[in-house]
C-alpha cells in the first residue's frame, strides 16, 4: 500500500519510519511548499494543521484519495468537510487521537460518566497536558472525552483545563470529586509511536471503503 504523507512534522516523520513494518510504502511527502501532489498513492495520511487541512481536502476529493486525518482543531469546518466527502463517496478516518489505548480509555470514560450521573454530589473535570508546541487547547482528545461523557448521560458541568510545557507527549485525566473522596482516571502516552501505529492501521483499513469513520470504528470492525 502506497501512502502520501501530508504534514512532515514529528508525527509525519514517525509514520514514515514505522510504515515498512506495517506493510506500507511512503510514495510521497508533502510539507509547507514542498512535495508533489501528483504522486500515485492509495491513501493519504494528513497530520498537517487545521488551516492546511481545509486547503488540502479538495485535493483528496478530486482524486477520490482515501485519507486518514490526524490533524486537530478543525471542528468548525467539520460539517463542510463531511459534506464534500459524502458527495465524492470518499473514505475518511478522522480522529483526534489514533492511539488504541486512548480509544479504550474513551469506553472506560463513558462508563464512568454513566455511573456518576446518578450521584449529584460529584463534580467532574478533565485536565490534559501536552508539549509546549501543541497549538490547540484543550486538545482534540479532551474535547472528545467531554463529548463521550455527555453522550453517556452526564448532564452536569464538566470543567476543562490544559497545560502546555516541555515535551509532554500527552496526558489526559478525567476526575470526579465530592466532599468525601476523589476519583481519577488517567491515560498517559509514553511516546508517539502508539499514535503512529494506529494511524497506519487506519490507513490500511480505509482502503476500499466509503464514508466517514473514527478510530473507534476501525477497532470495532477490524
Amino acid at each position: 500500500m502506497k501512502l502520501l504523507l501530508v504534514g512532515y512534522g514529528k508525527m509525519g516523520r514517525l509514520i514514515d519510519e514505522l510504515a515498512p513494518a506495517h506493510g506500507c510504502e511512503v510514495a510521497g511527502r508533502i510539507d509547507v511548499g514542498v512535495g508533489d501532489w501528483a504522486v500515485p498513492a492509495d491513501v493519504a495520511v494528513d497530520f498537517s494543521t487545521a488551516e492546511a487541512l481545509v486547503g488540502h481536502f479538495p485535493r483528496y476529493v478530486e482524486r477520490r484519495l482515501p485519507v486518514v486525518v490526524g490533524t486537530t482543531g478543525w471542528s468548525a469546518h467539520a460539517a463542510a468537510l463531511k459534506e464534500q466527502a459524502e458527495r465524492a463517496r470518499l473514505g475518511v478516518v478522522a480522529s483526534a487521537n489514533f492511539s488504541i489505548g486512548v480509544n479504550l480509555f474513551q469506553l472506560i470514560t463513558a462508563e464512568a460518566a454513566r455511573l456518576m450521573q446518578a450521584h449529584e454530589q460529584y463534580g467532574a473535570w478533565i485536565h490534559e497536558a501536552h508539549h509546549a508546541a501543541k497549538r490547540d487547547a484543550p486538545s482534540g482528545t479532551a474535547l472528545l472525552l467531554r463529548d463521550v461523557m455527555v453522550e453517556a448521560g452526564y448532564a452536569r458541568p464538566i470543567d476543562m483545563s490544559s497545560t502546555r510545557a516541555g515535551t509532554i507527549p500527552g496526558t489526559h485525566t478525567i476526575g470526579f470529586d465530592a466532599a468525601s473522596d476523589t476519583i481519577e482516571l488517567t491515560h498517559t502516552a509514553r511516546d508517539r509511536r502508539g499514535f503512529a501505529a494506529g494511524a497506519l492501521l487506519a490507513a490500511r483499513w480505509i482502503q476500499g471503503r466509503q464514508g466517514w469513520y473514527t478510530m473507534a470504528d476501525v477497532l470495532r470492525r477490524s
